[in-house]
Order: C-alpha cells, then sequence, then structure tokens
C-alpha cells in the first residue's frame, strides 16, 4: 500500500495539511479513525511485523491517534480558521511560505510524539526484515519513477501539470483557460527536478538501511535509536549534500511563488468557494476533537 505523500501552502498550506498529510480531507470525518490501521498495513508491507511486533505496534499506532485527537486537531482548526479567512484576499510568496514553515512545524510536533514507539520497533528488526525493507523500497522507486519520470519530457511535463491542476481545483474549484494556461506556463518554468529528486532519495534510503543495521547489531539503546530518526528528518528537510541544500531553497522559493501567483489569479467566487471548503474541513477538525477516545 502507497500512502499519499507529504507531503504545500495560505490556502495550499493547509490544503498539504489535509489532503496529503490526512490523506483527504473531504472524507475526513471517516477516515481519520482508521488511521492507525492505515499506517499499520503500510509499515507492515514494508517491514513484515511478526505477531508480537504487529499487536504492540497497533496499540502504540491507537496510543499515537488518541494523543493527535486531543492535542492536534484543535490547533489545527485554528489554522484553518485562519486560512478561511486568508484565502479571500490575495497573498505573497513570503506569506505563503510562512504557511508552509507553519505545517513543517506541526509536522515535526507529530513525528516527536512518535519518536519513542518509532524507535522501539526499529531496534526490534530483524536482519531479514531489513532486507525486506530494502526490497520494498526498491519497489517504491520503481513507482516513483512510473509517477515522474516518464521517458518522453512532453509526457513528464503533462503528468506534472495534471497533478498541480487537480491539487489547486480540488480546493478552489475549476479552473478557467487563463489559469489552467498560467499554471503550465509555471509548472514548465519550475526548477522541479524528479532525477535529482530520485537520487536524493536513494541515498537517504541507503542511510537509513545502514543505520538500522548497525544499531540493531550493535543492540543501540532506544535514545540513539531515536537521535538517528531525527537525523534522518532533518535530512529530508535539509540535505547534507550542499547541491540538494540549494536545489530545496530554489524549489522553496519558486512553489511560494508560484502559489501566490496562481491564488492571485483566482476569482472571487472560486475563494469563496475555497473559504467554505476550509471552513468545512475545520468544522470536522474541531468535531473529532471532540469525540471521545476509542
Amino acid at each position: 500500500m502507497r500512502l499519499p505523500w507529504f507531503v504545500k501552502r495560505p490556502i495550499i498550506g493547509l490544503l498539504v495539511l489535509c489532503v496529503v498529510l490526512l490523506s483527504g480531507c473531504s472524507l475526513l470525518r471517516m477516515t481519520y479513525p482508521q488511521v492507525p490501521t492505515i499506517v499499520y498495513w503500510w509499515l507492515d508491507g514494508y517491514v513484515d511485523f511478526t505477531g508480537a511486533q504487529s499487536t504492540r505496534v497497533q496499540d502504540q499506532l491507537a496510543d499515537w491517534l488518541r494523543w493527535h485527537r486531543t492535542t492536534q486537531l484543535p490547533d489545527y482548526a485554528v489554522l484553518l480558521q485562519r486560512a478561511r479567512t486568508e484565502v479571500l484576499a490575495n497573498t505573497t510568496p513570503a506569506q505563503v511560505c510562512r504557511w508552509y514553515d507553519d505545517i513543517v512545524a506541526r509536522a515535526i510536533v507529530a513525528y516527536e510524539q512518535a519518536l519513542p514507539a518509532a524507535a522501539e520497533t526499529a531496534l526490534a528488526l530483524t536482519p531479514a526484515q531489513i532486507e525486506h525493507l530494502r526490497h520494498q523500497l526498491e519497489k517504491s522507486n520503481a513507482d516513483f519513477r512510473d509517477d515522474f519520470l516518464q521517458p518522453s519530457p512532453t509526457q513528464r511535463l503533462k503528468e506534472s501539470v495534471k497533478r498541480t491542476v487537480e491539487r489547486t481545483e480540488s480546493l478552489y474549484g475549476r479552473l478557467d483557460n487563463a489559469q489552467l494556461e498560467l499554471i503550465a506556463s509555471e509548472v514548465a518554468a519550475s526548477p522541479f527536478d524528479p532525477e535529482l529528486w530520485l537520487a536524493e532519495r536513494q541515498q537517504r534510503q541507503r542511510d537509513i538501511l545502514q543505520t538500522l543495521r548497525r544499531l540493531t547489531t550493535e543492540h543501540a539503546g532506544n535514545a540513539q535509536m531515536q537521535a538517528a530518526l531525527r537525523v534522518f528528518a532533518d535530512h529530508a528537510q535539509r540535505s547534507p549534500s550542499e547541491t540538494y541544500r540549494a536545489y530545496q531553497q530554489r524549489l522553496r522559493q519558486f512553489n511560494c511563488e508560484f502559489a501566490a501567483r496562481v491564488h492571485n489569479a483566482t476569482t472571487p467566487a472560486q475563494r469563496q468557494a475555497a473559504s467554505a471548503t476550509l471552513a468545512g474541513w475545520e468544522s470536522d477538525f474541531r468535531a473529532l476533537a471532540a469525540e471521545p477516545a476509542r
């Protein structure tokens, strides 16, 4: 099972928070309680848990969701309340980047909460499970190539434009021809480089596998594994490669400018539609946060 990826910004910031991290806010009330099950099956596909590991991991995921529901969802609702107001006005690249930073900061909080349990699970992996993980990562890279590295540059651009249009229309509603042309032009000018991204992704995967093998062989403690998991997350946000860091910065700046230009080209009716969508998501978050733990 492949999870949709987290995973930008006023507007697109919450779109990432909801659509990417939570796999679709339109079904949030139904899907949110299923997050532990979805994540469990995704993880199991990568490492093939034993019976004892399976029970422990499912309990830990349920604990994490209870924490997330009561402590994080109210905060997300406040963000959405702010977003549904800001989405009605023009924006700037700086505002867009601030939204991105706000969302990343909250993702880090959620990741930190999961670290003790994640470290415990990682330390219990056997050599055979780590090898299974290596094989599954190779399969995920093949999926990545299918999604982002079409042989024809024309087809690659077409697919990139299609993804961007779908994400934009999921918030604002149907775009007109001028808006579609703007997106196509912007995507064509983007510094986004899937080949560079794949190379970095594969390097991060090699680092993860090497670290898991070393720490499980050395019978490291939970604190050591947590430190390693933090490094993995840090490197995902800020690569240790100077070349890739420079690319990340260029892409981030372009995406903030791109999101601002697309938003500023929307009509009042589209912004009202986006605001209504955000208000619905806000309502869902508040309702979920108020539900008793299961």
